[in-house]
């Protein structure tokens, strides 16, 4: 069974925020022979990491909406130069827009059930509002 994670964006205020931080981690990784592949460092290890790998994706939280996902690809786990160990979760560096979802902030992680995960937007549809304003509406409880 797949599950996802749900993530928030910290220093994020807008989905353009995350696209130029994945852009910038994306290139650094492709110029360090590593492929173009987003890196997200984190201290824990998830537990369901098969779960995950089975077509998981991170849900990014953005001012107290998920906004946006990208596709998980991996877990490597790496230590820095302090000597902790920590892992990185490889992504895609696709961003894909989700319906809206409001969450309350947290600590870490969460996992998400298949069933409870946002749907795509696979197509914004003319009168839907673009993310940002979404993140305002969610921001006023309107959402």
């Amino acid at each position: 069974m797949t599950v996802h994670l749900v993530k928030l964006c910290v220093g994020a205020e807008s989905v353009g925020d995350l696209e130029a931080w994945v852009a910038r981690r994306s290139r650094r990784n492709e110029q360090a022979g590593k492929g173009c592949v987003h890196d997200h460092l984190t201290r824990m290890h998830p537990r369901r990491e098969s779960e995950l790998g089975a077509g998981g994706s991170i849900y990014w939280v953005i001012r107290g909406v998920i906004l946006v996902r990208q596709r998980i690809l991996g877990f490597e786990r790496r230590t820095g130069a302090d000597e902790i160990e920590r892992t990185a979760i490889l992504l895609d560096p696709a961003l894909v827009l989700t319906e809206p979802a409001p969450r309350r902030a947290f600590q870490g992680w969460r996992y998400l059930a298949e069933a409870d995960a946002p749907k795509d937007l696979s197509q914004r549809s003319k009168t839907a509002p673009p993310p940002e304003l979404s993140a305002e509406l969610a921001e006023l409880g309107l959402l």
